[in-house]
């Protein structure tokens, strides 16, 4: 794919995934490294998230598993945001976070639940 498309692909997947305000947000990324939010954007999700076979929702799944078990909870916020746009509901993420308790540990479930409760409170 054309280094351009994929980037403007990128842009439309990643604003149909998160909220306005999380976009902002990790626009702010381009300011620190132009070419770095163009590897974000046009590979992860012009590449990655766009691909057909599973749906964002379904992405979403294995992304927050994937944060979750390594620990990457500075990515988790977003991420937790995504999934609720791309419709997972809040049980379905808590279902998620307790699932990962058995094979990551409980203290990267608890802190991951922790966020997630954080998230829910401020979308009420």
């Amino acid at each position: 794919m054309e280094q351009n498309n994929r980037f403007e692909k990128g842009i439309t997947t990643v604003k149909e995934m998160v909220p306005e305000e999380t976009f902002k947000m990790m626009e702010n990324m381009e300011k620190v490294s132009p070419d770095f939010w163009e590897m974000i954007v046009g590979f992860g999700f012009g590449e990655v998230y766009s691909r057909k076979g599973l749906s964002l929702t379904q992405r979403e799944i294995i992304t927050l598993t994937a944060l979750i078990t390594q620990g990457a909870f500075d990515q988790l916020e977003v991420h937790i945001r995504a999934a609720l746009q791309v419709g997972l509901t809040q049980d379905e993420i808590k279902e998620i976070i307790i699932q990962c308790a058995a094979y990551a540990g409980f203290p990267k479930a608890t802190q991951a639940m922790q966020i997630a409760g954080k998230i829910f409170e401020s979308v009420k």
